[in-house]
């Protein structure tokens, strides 16, 4: 399963104080470990006003529902302003992972690991030959590698 580092900017306007931010973010820090999330924010003391843009680590594999999800639970907490941002994932460097590349370019295919002599990973993936006319097999190839820390190989069938 992947994670999601889902970004939302919780006061765009910076009308909060630096002790009402805390507060806020210390009931969502509690909201979000009950709905299974965590809570990644900076340092209040740091942080300029209009700057305060926190993350939220959720596991799943629908990226439109756990953005939503995380959405939902900033707008209970700071109310109707908070703006998403950026969505991206943890890379543990899996064939789960892999995978979760493979279907943010609408792909699927078949993923197969070995490990050559030096001991490093090899990561052959099979892939439909009209999926690599329609997505440019370079893009794939280096969101693949970047995302499994692993030699790629991109094979079309």
């Amino acid at each position: 399963m992947r994670t999601a580092v889902i970004r939302v900017d919780v006061d765009p306007a910076g009308k909060l104080s630096r002790d009402v931010f805390a507060a806020k973010i210390s009931d969502l820090t509690v909201r979000a470990v009950q709905s299974g999330m965590s809570v990644s924010a900076p340092d209040v003391e740091t942080l300029p006003p209009r700057r305060r843009e926190i993350q939220l680590l959720i596991e799943g594999e629908d990226d439109a529902k756990m953005s939503a999800r995380a959405l939902e639970l900033c707008t209970e907490v700071f109310g109707a302003d908070v703006r998403p941002g950026p969505v991206t994932f943890v890379s543990r460097g899996t064939d789960a992972d892999a995978r979760g590349v493979l279907a943010g370019f609408g792909l699927t295919g078949e993923i197969d690991r070995t490990v050559d002599a030096a001991g490093y990973d090899i990561l052959t993936v099979r892939l439909a030959r009209a999926d690599l006319e329609r997505v440019p097999e370079s893009r794939i190839q280096t969101a693949l590698e970047a995302a499994t820390n692993s030699e790629v190989v991109i094979v079309a069938s």
